[in-house]
């Protein structure tokens, strides 16, 4: 059996020698943050919000260590501000989005930050690299990991609602 695209991430994590996990609790993410709550070689951080994240990764940086923030695009929105710090210190940076908001959302108010969330991302400096489909998931996120430590650059993997499935209300 194939393996699922969270445990290829997770091993492209720690190729890229990632060694904080920042996040805010999202059920998109939900396997991931288990494998990285469950490896010893990654501090796992849950966050209060997506923006206490930035300042993390900045401070794990500054300290000779890679992280990456693990977010829903909900809370992009929340991130505008502090995605500064990223373009004035030129800190590397790496995000996975899950997004909301697109292809069989159910949930309306997920709609207007779903639909500009990359453009968001690009306008703050942050490039965008989209995830349709789950076999490209560990080749995109291994790219933009080598683009953001290699280059000090801000880099984003938007993960779509089609490939990480729509949410819909607990019944």
């Amino acid at each position: 059996m194939t393996e699922a695209w969270p445990e290829q991430i997770h091993r492209v994590l720690i190729d890229a020698q990632i060694r904080h996990v920042a996040y805010v609790p999202d059920s998109a993410h939900t396997r991931l943050i288990e494998l990285a709550n469950e490896d010893d070689r990654l501090e796992a951080t849950v966050l209060t919000t997506e923006e206490e994240g930035i300042g993390l990764l900045c401070g794990a940086w500054l300290g000779g260590e890679r992280g990456v923030l693990l977010m829903q695009s909900s809370g992009v929105g929340n991130c505008i501000n502090t995605l500064s710090l990223l373009q004035n210190g030129q800190f590397p940076f790496l995000t996975l989005v899950s997004m909301r908001g697109e292809w069989g959302e159910f949930n309306p108010w997920q709609n207007a930050m779903g639909s500009v969330t990359g453009q968001a991302m690009e306008m703050m400096g942050v490039a965008i690299h989209k995830v349709d489909r789950a076999e490209e998931a560990a080749e995109t996120v291994a790219a933009a990991a080598s683009m953001a430590f290699n280059g000090d650059s801000a880099q984003a993997v938007i993960l779509s609602q089609r490939m990480i499935g729509k949410k819909e209300w607990d019944k």
